[in-house]
């Protein structure tokens, strides 16, 4: 029968039999449905409900414990037996006192271990479940926990290591959805055994679609493929695709793609607590102006894509450059281009003790389970911090462990595809750029070529909606004296049609755009802006998409350069 069981069951049966653990702490999609049954006849149970009546269905008693309701039981006759127990009346008669027993962890737990210890010397065998284990011993610093906090810790890990409750037919389990959440030391204990629930795979989700539909009905609830419906809800469980399915049946209206994308996108941010968010574009490739060798380069990781070789992509990129040239766009671009969804994190840290390191293993979670799916964090300098930070209590260093190792886990590769973008990546840890992480680095420059900047020209031209009097190219596009970033160019436009509509006209005109494009100066100082491209420069992993200028220059002479500005402008490097 545990044949049937899913992995994790599977896995918690085989530690508990081994005598070895008799405390489990399971976490991460521990509020779905879990199936049970053979193909055919599988029907799905909610978590507690598998593990009392499934994998702990033998036991003799099966106790139920959580802060807001207290402790209960799988049935009548337990809690008959329990009142015997505690009343200290351990006949048929007994009294009623279960009631009356307080909810509070500290008290609960000394009240369930005199249970516990007088029927395990009977040789009964109980199962305990402990639901939302992160109110009962939430994550602090050992000198920040409060006296209940510490007194239920100390309960749980006794329980754990105890001669009699080893020896005995007994276990317990803590259910959480973070294991950040719950106290380190809980966690670290060698007697506990740590187990996670993943969200269900694409077998999982189509297997249960088909149960939960009926064949012959299947198009009344939808106008989506079974095995496509399954494929696209990536990310959810399944009491979200049962929430989808249940809504089509209710609203008489079939899941359309359109209607599954939307839904899922809010399914997707509400279960992240809002700290990922879906990048939505209309726009590919073709919409970013200049960066034509860039270009080429994205295009054929979307080929590689669309061909199932994910083996060949790179774990993620470093995006480069200046300011304004156009790094968050070209991300956003690629996103419309590759057919894959993108997300961007968003500030999952917090205040609170223990909470950022929880919600960055749910993100986490969910964009494992979610794959394939590309990844952006803009100005990743400042956003993903260093092994070396202090001042927090450890949390950004603790952070920084987090995210390095999720981006080097090899079976990742083409499914998690990692988007870092900085004009500074001289201030990013080397960790983070090696190899096996952010593997390729792409250098964006300000157009230096007549195609480039008529390119970019043209692109603002649409974008800001300047209209001209008629056709003309202004002089600084063709001779290049001056450099435009797209960021300079959409703002000298915007200038441009402003100084129109100072003179009472509605189209531009050819002297007034000369005379704004040669009055404009760029608010960026000239020395970050040569930081910023000589360390963009400095960090291309490809020959090929540097400037012509840059291919052969000294790299020894560029760093001379670097170190130079860091004085001039008083920066430096980690």
């Amino acid at each position: 029968m545990i044949d049937n069981y899913p992995g994790w069951a599977r896995e918690l049966a085989q530690k508990y039999l081994s005598r070895t653990v008799s405390q489990f702490l399971l976490h991460g999609n521990v509020h779905d449905l879990v199936p049970v049954g053979t193909e055919g006849k599988r029907s799905f149970q909610r978590l507690k409900k598998f593990l009392s009546d499934e994998l702990f269905g033998a036991r003799d008693v099966v106790i139920f414990y959580d802060r807001a309701t207290g402790i209960y039981f799988r049935d009548e006759e337990s809690r008959k037996d329990f009142n015997r127990a505690v009343s200290g009346r351990d006949t048929l008669i007994g009294t009623e006192i279960a009631g009356k027993i307080p909810k509070d962890p500290v008290r609960a737990f000394s009240v369930l271990e005199q249970y516990l210890r007088l029927r395990l010397d009977q040789k009964r065998s109980i199962a305990l479940i402990i639901d939302y284990g992160e109110t009962i011993v939430p994550m602090n610093e050992a000198g920040t926990s409060g006296a209940e906090d510490r007194n239920a810790l100390v309960y749980l890990l006794r329980w754990a290591h105890d001669p009699l409750f080893l020896a005995a037919d007994f276990t317990t389990v803590l259910l959480s959805e973070n294991l950040a959440d719950l106290n380190k030391t809980l966690i670290q204990n060698p007697h506990n055994a740590e187990i996670r629930i993943p969200i269900p795979g694409e077998n999982e989700r189509l297997d249960f679609i088909r149960n939960e539909i009926p064949a012959e009905e299947y198009d009344d609830y939808s106008a989506v493929d079974a095995q496509v419906l399954a494929r696209q809800t990536a990310g959810l469980n399944l009491i979200h695709i049962r929430s989808i399915l249940a809504g089509a049946k209710e609203n008489r209206s079939p899941v359309t793609f359109e209607r599954l994308t939307q839904v899922k996108k809010e399914m997707i941010e509400a279960e992240a607590y809002g700290l990922l968010e879906f990048v939505e574009t209309s726009n590919n490739l073709d919409s970013v102006a200049g960066h034509k060798s860039v270009k080429e380069h994205l295009r054929q990781a979307v080929q590689a894509l669309k061909q199932g070789r994910e083996d060949v992509l790179p774990m993620g990129y470093l995006i480069c450059g200046p300011v304004g040239t156009g790094k968050t766009w070209l991300v956003t671009c690629f996103a419309g281009e590759v057919g894959i969804p993108m997300v961007r994190l968003k500030n999952f840290r917090s205040q609170w003790q223990g909470v950022t390191e929880g919600n960055l293993e749910k993100i986490l979670n969910i964009l494992k389970a979610m794959s394939p799916v590309a990844v952006m964090i803009d100005e990743a300098d400042a956003y993903l911090g260093d092994r070396s930070s202090t001042g927090d209590s450890g949390v950004s260093s603790r952070v920084f462990s987090q995210i390095a190792s999720f981006m080097s886990d090899t079976s990742n590769r083409g499914r998690i595809l990692w988007f870092l973008m900085t004009a500074r990546p001289d201030l990013m840890p080397v960790d983070l750029k090696r190899q096996g992480r952010a593997e390729e680095h792409l250098a964006l420059f300000p157009p230096s070529t007549e195609e480039e900047r008529r390119e970019v020209f043209e692109a603002m031209k649409k974008k800001t909606g300047l209209v001209m009097t008629e056709k003309h190219l202004p002089s600084v596009i063709v001779n290049g004296k001056k450099v435009f970033s797209g960021a300079d160019m959409e703002a000298a436009l915007t200038r441009a049609k402003f100084r129109a509509a100072a003179q009472g006209k509605i189209k531009v005109t050819p002297e007034i755009l000369e005379e704004t494009l040669e009055n404009f100066l760029s608010p960026s100082y000239p020395e970050e802006v040569e930081l910023q491209t000589l360390n963009a420069v400095i960090e291309c992993t490809s020959r090929e998409l540097l400037p012509q200028e840059y291919r052969d220059a000294d790299r020894a002479e560029l760093m001379q350069r670097i170190a130079e500005l860091e004085m001039q402008i008083g920066v430096s490097p980690v």
